[in-house]
């Protein structure tokens, strides 16, 4: 049974509660810390995100394109489809030769509200480069591209693309790719579904990759690694939890978000992995489990914790923007 993580409090009383798991794992699978159900099932949504980018670059596709660590770090993101992000991913589509119509993740509003803004203030329409998913297709069709196939319905599981990037997964998560659920995520690439705990394990094994791989997904994986902690605002954007906790920790922690608001956490050269989901799907409850895992487990420095405080415990504020409550976690390691 899940577990409350997070109280939402207004005024001095409890008037609800945010329900979960979570567990963090060694690069091994040795479970450290757990609330809840650490065999939870859930879709890695965008969490897979980095690992998904492995073929490209176990297969040559930095050679081959020219492709750069703040790229390589926008097509392991959900970014906030702003300015910056918009650029450097337009800037990955001309070096595999490819147009933004080329990209099949649908248009969707851009996840940084003055992005939204801007673009409504122009009179101008969302565009492919502005959903949170573009680096990911572009990193798709740059595969394509490499293997020399059609990028043509690259987004089926059937495609080539999208069995290799099956097949890797159920390699960095252990289990069966017969095991592994495949539905269709939102912009409309298989999604794969399984236990939260694998989902740490994966994480676990990124961050000592050289211990957790062989050859070239080793260095494929820490050039993932590397490139994600160095560009943590291409990883997300402006006032998003991932970026913060990689900037404050100087890419110590590796955080990715998925949809759904299951979330991981990787902490660099420690081969500690943690994921958690919270059962209603609610974003708000992310940040402050995330940074009460990480303090809990002593993975924060006192001065890093204070950067983060606002992170730990969010302010409510209702329409006149008067503090009426805040987020509290719920929950002890």
């Amino acid at each position: 049974m899940s577990e409350v993580l997070v109280n939402v409090i207004r005024g001095e009383n409890i008037e609800g509660a945010h329900h979960g798991d979570l567990v963090a794992v060694d690069y091994q699978g040795k479970i450290l810390k757990k609330v809840g159900n650490e065999n939870r099932f859930t879709y890695w949504r965008s969490c897979a995100k980095p690992f998904q980018l492995l073929p490209l670059i176990e297969k040559g596709g930095i050679e081959r394109f020219g492709l750069e660590e703040e790229e390589i770090a926008a097509m392991a993101s959900s970014h906030g489809g702003e300015n910056k992000h918009v650029e450097v991913i337009g800037r990955i589509l001309d070096k595999i030769g490819c147009v933004e119509d080329d990209l099949d993740c649908g248009f969707a509003p851009p996840f940084y509200p003055k992005a939204i803004e801007e673009t409504l203030r122009k009179g101008e329409d969302y565009r492919k480069l502005q959903n949170n998913c573009s680096g990911k297709h572009a990193g798709m069709l740059a595969l394509a591209r490499l293997l020399g196939i059609s990028i043509q319905n690259y987004i089926d599981l059937e495609h080539p693309v999208q069995q290799m990037m099956l097949d890797t997964v159920s390699e960095c998560v252990k289990l069966p790719k017969e095991s592994i659920k495949v539905a269709k995520d939102g912009c409309g690439v298989p999604v794969f579904g399984f236990a939260i705990k694998n989902m740490a394990l994966a994480y676990a094994k990124l961050t000592v990759p050289e211990k957790s791989f062989l050859g070239r997904r080793a260095s494929a994986a820490r050039i993932v690694l590397e490139a994600m902690t160095k560009y943590p605002f291409n990883v997300a954007g402006t006032d998003r939890l991932d970026t913060a906790l990689m900037e404050v920790t100087n890419g110590r922690v590796v955080a990715k978000l998925g949809a759904e608001a299951v979330y991981n956490i990787g902490i660099k050269d420690q081969g500690i992995g943690i994921c958690f989901k919270i059962d209603d799907g609610s974003y708000r409850a992310l940040d402050p489990v995330a940074v009460h895992i990480l303090k809990e487990m002593d993975l924060l420095t006192k001065e890093e914790f204070n950067k983060l405080e606002g992170h730990y415990r969010p302010l409510l504020k209702n329409h006149r923007q008067e503090v009426i409550g805040y987020l509290e976690p719920a929950f002890k390691l």
